[in-house]
């Protein structure tokens, strides 16, 4: 990439400059998000001495609870991965193609890109990195557009910062709708909450709609126009695809690599089990099952690539995306067991206090959702951990709900709406699609923190309002 893909402070003005100059400083001195899960680990272990309970006692807890979301873990994963081979699949890749021709101006491009970001978002959350970094890439190989590859590539980032806790891969709303995941010690306080309550609702469908609109029209009014564009070609950076290798099909074992049969054997037995799937339960119910919505994806990327060795080399560019996933929960699973578990001779746990500090300062329904919020946002910006740090948060966030009689299900928005937009401006989840479109954090955060101040406060209003609307269920344990 050339000089001209690295900006300094100096080029730019206004909230720009005020971005880059915070991009900047995250990068220096901001370690690699596990650092965070240790340091969480380390202060709620020293918490918990603090209030009484006996050393022995905490690490016996981190140890119990270390593997006891090793299948949520696993399903979270599978999600990223599902997601992934489905956008890189080859007639995924050509419905792009055929996009990526529609738009008429640069600042439509990069509106069509925010949209369709978002739109996957709710979807897949990997599925919507992947496919609107491919989509930038083919917008920028079109000579008769000059579409800003920046704004663009920015817009494509969207559905992880607006939209994709509010969607089905959201880790909080799957994880509370599916008993099998839920940790013994948070059922007991949450029970099961299906989706009907939380990203099915009403409310979380008409914020989903708002963020959406909303952001779209910024990365329209934000993108330069076509005077002022930067197109990947003034910046240096090559969007022409490498051509794959030859395939090689001169053993039996590349034979069938290649022979689609196996795909079909296997599509079909996938099929057959979804159909009955389906058809036995209600939809929101069956697509709920975390299983289920993995398989789903999972079949339709084996499908879509229709080749074994497509399908294979596609989840091995996936993998390198989950291993935050799959390092990271297990350890969030220990601090929400020592929070939970780790009590002092009173029985009191950190969990119990910090329910009972959240209780007094959210006191009733208009002011709880401001301080889980922004609580939840200011947690999100320092762990940014795809939703896994609910099983940190959900203890006694949920406990405070409780005690306050506040929707249990919309507190759970509340943490999904919360811990999505800090994603605006941290580099972390930014990787996967700047690896596709080959930039740097700082080069597209100037545009995500405008969205992101704008965000905020509309964030923060539909959930003072639309959690006045939901009442409080008592939690459901089968």
């Amino acid at each position: 990439m050339s000089d001209i893909a690295k900006p300094v402070v100096g080029d730019e003005r206004g909230l720009a400059r005020l971005a880059i100059r915070t991009s900047n400083w995250s990068e220096r001195w901001f370690p690699a998000s596990l650092i965070f899960a240790f340091l969480v680990v380390i202060i709620v272990a020293i918490a918990a001495i603090c209030i009484g309970a006996p050393p022995p006692v905490v690490a016996k807890s981190f140890g119990d609870g270390f593997w006891s979301m090793i299948t949520f873990t696993m399903q979270m994963a599978m999600v990223t991965i599902g997601g992934y081979v489905v956008a890189d699949s080859p007639p995924v890749k050509r419905l792009i193609n055929a996009l990526a021709r529609v738009p008429k101006t640069g600042k439509g491009a990069v509106s069509l890109v925010a949209f369709l970001s978002m739109f996957t978002g709710l979807l897949n959350w990997g599925m919507s990195l992947i496919f609107s970094g491919i989509l930038v890439r083919r917008l920028a190989d079109r000579d008769d557009l000059r579409v800003d590859y920046k704004a663009a590539s920015a817009a494509g980032y969207l559905g992880l910062g607006a939209t994709w806790a509010l969607g089905l891969s959201s880790s909080a709303a799957q994880l509370q709708a599916n008993p099998a995941s839920i940790p013994d010690t948070l059922m007991k306080v949450t029970g099961v909450i299906p989706f009907t309550d939380t990203i099915f609702s009403w409310q979380s469908l008409t914020m989903a709609a708002i963020l959406l609109v909303m952001s779209n029209v910024i990365a329209h009014v934000t993108a330069p126009n076509d005077k002022n564009a930067k197109t990947a070609a003034d910046l240096g950076i090559d969007t022409t695809d490498p051509e794959p290798p030859p395939a090689s099909k001169s053993r039996p074992g590349e034979w069938l690599e290649h022979n689609p049969l196996l795909t079909i054997i296997i599509g079909v037995l996938a099929i057959g089990w979804m159909i009955q799937t389906f058809a036995s339960q209600n939809f929101i119910i069956a697509i709920s099952g975390l299983n289920t919505y993995n398989l789903v994806f999972l079949t339709l990327g084996l499908l879509l690539h229709w080749r074994p060795y497509r399908f294979i080399a596609s989840v091995a560019k996936a993998v390198p995306a989950v291993g935050g996933v799959l390092i990271q929960f297990p350890f969030y699973a220990g601090i929400a067991t020592v929070m939970t578990d780790a009590t002092n001779s009173d029985g009191a746990s950190v969990s119990h206090l910090l329910a009972s500090m959240f209780t007094s300062l959210g006191h009733n329904a208009w002011i709880f959702p401001l301080v889980i919020g922004v609580y939840s946002m200011i947690l999100g910006f320092l762990v940014p951990s795809g939703g896994g740090k609910w099983l940190v948060e959900a203890p006694y966030v949920m406990d405070a709900a409780n005690q306050t009689h506040y929707s249990l299900g919309w507190t759970v928005q509340i943490y999904n709406a919360s811990e999505a937009a800090p994603n605006l401006i941290n580099p972390f989840w930014m990787l996967p699609l700047l690896g596709v479109v080959n930039l740097k954090p700082r080069d597209i955060v100037g545009y995500t923190f405008i969205q992101l101040i704008f965000h905020l406060p509309v964030i923060l209003l539909c959930l003072m309002l639309f959690g006045h609307t939901m009442p409080y269920i008592p939690p459901m344990i089968p």
